[in-house]
C-alpha cells in the first residue's frame, strides 16, 4: 500500500486570496518545493485536496480551475519531476448559484469523499498518511478519514489553532509552515523505522 501526504491548497502551499481565479495570483509559501521533495523522499505521493466553492458560486468554472491547477503541477516540480502526484477538489456549496453544484456533498471537507477517492485510486493507506492543511475543516476532515494531523500557522492557521482547541480536535503537530511540517514527517519516519 501506498503512504500519502495530503494537502490543503490555500493557505497551506500557497498564499490565501479571496477565491483564487487567475495564475497570476497563485504565490507559493517559501520552502513549499522543498517540503514536497522532502515527502517524495521519504516514500510518500503528495496528494492535494481542495474546497473549491467559486465553482458553485459562479466565480470561475472547472475549467480555469484546471488551467490554474496545471500552474501548481509545472511551478511545483524539482528536476522536471512533478511533486504532485494528484489534485481532488470539491467544486460544490450548498449556497452556490450554479445548480448542478449546489450540494451538500460529502466530498467537500470536512466530509471525506475526496480522501476515499485518493484511497480507491492509489491504494492508500490512511493509518500511514498524514493531512496537512490550515483549517477547522481540514482538521475536521483528517480526523474524519483517521488521518495524522498537521495544523500550519500559515493561511488560517493561527485563528484555526484557537478554534481547535475549543473543539477539543486534537492536533498531532503545529508547525510554522509546510517546511517544518516536512521536517515533523521526517523525524516521525525516522522514530517508525528504530
Amino acid at each position: 500500500m501506498t503512504k500519502a501526504i495530503f494537502l490543503d491548497r490555500d493557505g497551506t502551499i500557497n498564499e490565501e486570496v479571496n477565491y483564487l481565479r487567475n495564475i497570476k495570483d497563485i504565490r507559493i509559501f517559501p520552502g513549499t518545493t522543498e517540503a514536497l521533495q522532502k515527502f517524495k523522499f521519504l516514500g510518500y505521493i503528495n496528494i492535494i485536496v481542495t474546497n473549491q466553492s467559486g465553482i458553485a458560486r459562479g466565480f470561475l468554472t472547472e475549467e480555469e480551475l484546471n488551467i490554474i491547477h496545471n500552474k501548481f503541477r509545472n511551478i511545483l516540480t524539482s528536476e522536471n519531476q512533478e511533486l504532485i502526484d494528484d489534485i481532488f477538489y470539491s467544486p460544490f456549496h450548498k449556497d452556490g448559484v450554479i445548480k448542478k453544484y449546489i450540494n451538500d456533498s460529502p466530498d467537500r471537507k470536512p466530509g471525506v469523499g475526496m480522501i476515499l477517492k485518493a484511497k480507491q485510486k492509489h491504494n492508500i493507506d490512511l493509518s500511514k498518511s498524514f493531512f496537512i492543511g490550515d483549517s477547522t475543516t481540514d482538521m475536521k476532515c483528517a480526523e474524519n478519514a483517521g488521518l495524522k494531523k498537521i495544523l500550519v500557522k500559515t493561511g488560517y492557521g493561527k485563528d484555526t489553532l484557537r478554534e481547535c482547541i475549543e473543539e477539543n480536535i486534537f492536533i498531532d503537530y503545529l508547525a510554522e509552515d509546510l517546511f517544518d511540517a516536512s521536517g515533523f514527517i521526517e523525524r516521525n519516519s525516522k522514530n517508525n523505522q528504530s
